[in-house]
């Protein structure tokens, strides 16, 4: 039975997805409950139905990054002005 281990970019590359996933999830979290629980299910989806791209296919693992890093922008900046309206978190 062999056992494939990540190389280091391979590795740093799973780090920097987990931890878009937990900004993804404190960042809907800020928002009001009914709101967050419909945002924190599309992302944990959206991760769900990635989550099998093969950590050695880099080009669509830094695709996925990047298209993740635009979503996280616009989430960040739709959640700061919701939270901004309604004068602080939840």
């Amino acid at each position: 039975m062999s056992r494939s281990f990540l190389t280091l970019p391979q590795f740093m590359r799973r780090q920097a997805v987990l931890k878009q996933y937990r900004t993804f999830l404190r960042t809907a979290r800020r928002l009001p409950l009914d709101q967050s629980e419909d945002i924190v299910a599309w992302v944990r989806s959206d991760f769900k139905a990635n989550s099998s791209v093969e950590p050695s296919d880099e080009d669509r693992v830094k695709s996925l990054l990047a298209q993740g890093e635009r979503m996280l922008k616009e989430l960040t900046q739709n959640v700061d002005l919701s939270t901004a309206s309604y004068g602080g978190d939840k």
